[in-house]
């Protein structure tokens, strides 16, 4: 039985029930969306052949403790990273280091920042130098089930029309929607109720009401679906090691439809790809 409650009332803690925020929920998860699209909105002249994934996290680590924020992932479960960087068959949780990017790699940048007690979560694919057409198309894929994904979200559907309109577009291009991994309830805390499946039936999981907020992120491949979890305890790669793209988004369920708390100032929200 699914319950729905008040958030201002609350306990910080996932309690399995999902949150309703207000106004004043609303405003606050737009101040930390705003930061971390920003963030990733800076990336995009930093993301270039030679450049580590392990400069790229120290980047998003200053840019956030110069506007009061801190990186929600930084010692989060013995997570020691301030950002999740993905690259090519990477599905994602990739952690940074100092491996030098290469020309013709993909790589997805996941941000996270708390500011004021709210989550701002949101991830962008980034092309390194010149990428190859298989590579661009999949990146295209993946944003276009992501933005199809958003378009089925408003109150009284049921969040089944989120995964059926992502699995629909991405098997009908060929590619295929991990299963392991989903979106997630977000706001006050950095994982909560409900969960949000990239997969499914329009009739499926529990019904959006105003006030829900929570993140979209398919996570698509050009080869088969399943994936690994590599022997540190977060890095998910492809088994078949086909490339993987990813874009995240948070959403606020309105009476109207819905508001993306993470869009890009700049709108740079698909970077290097034609507009």
């Amino acid at each position: 039985m699914v319950t729905y409650l008040d958030a201002s009332t609350a306990p910080l803690r996932n309690t399995g029930q999902i949150r309703l925020y207000g106004e004043e929920g609303f405003a606050g998860m737009r101040k930390a969306c705003d930061l971390t699209a920003r963030c990733l909105d800076e990336l995009v002249p930093m993301v270039k052949p030679g450049v580590t994934t392990e400069a790229i996290d120290r980047f998003v680590f200053e840019f956030g403790m110069d506007h009061g924020a801190l990186p929600a992932t930084l010692n989060y479960r013995g997570y020691t990273k301030s950002s999740c960087t993905s690259i090519n068959h990477v599905v994602c949780h990739g952690i940074p280091d100092n491996k030098p990017l290469k020309e013709g790699d993909i790589v997805n940048i996941d941000v996270t920042y708390i500011l004021d007690g709210w989550h701002g979560d949101s991830s962008r694919m980034y092309p390194v130098g010149t990428i190859k057409r298989a590579a661009e198309r999949l990146l295209e894929v993946t944003y276009e089930c992501l933005m199809r994904g958003i378009a089925a979200i408003k109150p009284g559907a049921r969040t089944g029309a989120i995964g059926a309109a992502i699995q629909t577009y991405a098997e009908a291009e060929r590619c295929s929607v991990v299963r392991d991994f989903c979106g997630h309830g977000v706001g006050q805390l950095f994982h909560d109720a409900p969960n949000i499946l990239h997969y499914g039936t329009v009739n499926e999981g529990v019904e959006m009401r105003p006030g829900m907020i929570f993140t979209v992120e398919p996570m698509i491949n050009l080869g088969r679906p399943h994936v690994k979890v590599l022997s540190d305890g977060w890095t998910a790669v492809t088994r078949d090691r086909s490339l993987s793209a990813q874009y995240e988004h948070t959403i606020g369920v309105t009476d109207a439809g819905c508001e993306i708390f993470t869009l890009s100032p700049k709108k740079l929200d698909r970077p290097g790809l034609p507009a």
